[in-house]
C-alpha cells in the first residue's frame, strides 16, 4: 500500500518534468516562429498547448486523488499541495509561449519584430527556454542551490525587458504604434515566463526545506 501510495508522489514529479519540458519547447519554437514569420510553427504551438492544459488537469486529479485517499501529512502534504502550485505556474507557462505564437500568427505573412530588436527577442527567448530548463532540472533534483541561483539568471531577462523600453522610447524609433505594441507584449510575454520559471524552482526550495526560498541565504542551506 506505501509502495502505491509513493509510486502516486513519484508519479505527479514526474508529470510535473514533462510539463516544464513541454512548456519550455513551446515558447523555443514560438520565439522561432515569431522571429521567421513561421505560420505553421506558430500554428503547431497554438494547437499544441491544449496537451499542456490536459496534463495539468491530469495531475491536479491525481493529487486531489492522493489528498482525498491517502491524507498526507508533513512532507508528503507539502509535496502534494506545492505540486497543485508549480502546475499552475507551468500552465500560465503555456499559455504565454501560446501568446507569442499568436503574435506571430496575426502579423503573417509580415514579421513582428523590427530588425533592430531581433537580437534581443532572440536571446530573450533563449533565455526563457534556458531558465525553463534549469527549473526542469531543478524539479528533478531538488538542488537548493541550483534553484536558488535561478532568480540571478533572471535577472538578465529584466535587462533585457528594459532594453525594449529603452528602444521604444528612443526618438529614432520610427516602426509605428502597432508594432510598438506588438514588441511591447512580446517582451512582457517572456519577462512574465521567466518569473514562472523562478517561481517553479522557489517551490521547490519550499518544499526541501520547509522556507520560502527570500528567506534563504543565496548558497542554500550551507
Amino acid at each position: 500500500m506505501r509502495q502505491a501510495y509513493h509510486e502516486q508522489l513519484a508519479s505527479i514529479s514526474e508529470g510535473l518534468m514533462e510539463m516544464a519540458n513541454m512548456v519550455g519547447s513551446a515558447m523555443g519554437m514560438a520565439t522561432t516562429a515569431l522571429l521567421d514569420a513561421d505560420l505553421q510553427l506558430a500554428e503547431s504551438v497554438i494547437s499544441g498547448n491544449a496537451k499542456v492544459d490536459d496534463l495539468q488537469r491530469d495531475l491536479e486529479d491525481r493529487a486531489i486523488a492522493v489528498l482525498a485517499r491517502q491524507q498526507p501529512v508533513a512532507t508528503d502534504l507539502r509535496t502534494v499541495v506545492t505540486s497543485l502550485r508549480i502546475s499552475a505556474d507551468l500552465e500560465r507557462c503555456g499559455v504565454l509561449a501560446q501568446h507569442v505564437a499568436k503574435l506571430a500568427r496575426m502579423r503573417f505573412p509580415q514579421e513582428a519584430v523590427p530588425r533592430d530588436l531581433r537580437r534581443t527577442i532572440l536571446e530573450m527567448g533563449q533565455l526563457a527556454q534556458r531558465l525553463m530548463a534549469q527549473a526542469a532540472e531543478v524539479l528533478l533534483t531538488h538542488d537548493v542551490d541550483a534553484a536558488l541561483h535561478l532568480e540571478k539568471d533572471d535577472d538578465r531577462m529584466d535587462e533585457l525587458h528594459r532594453t525594449i523600453f529603452q528602444h521604444l522610447m528612443d526618438e529614432r524609433w520610427h516602426h509605428g504604434v502597432a508594432t510598438a505594441v506588438d514588441v511591447t507584449l512580446v517582451g512582457r510575454y517572456y519577462e512574465r515566463f521567466a518569473d514562472h520559471a523562478v517561481a517553479v524552482a522557489q517551490r521547490v526550495v519550499y518544499l526541501v526545506t520547509g522556507e520560502r526560498a527570500d528567506e534563504l541565504p543565496l548558497d542554500g542551506l550551507a
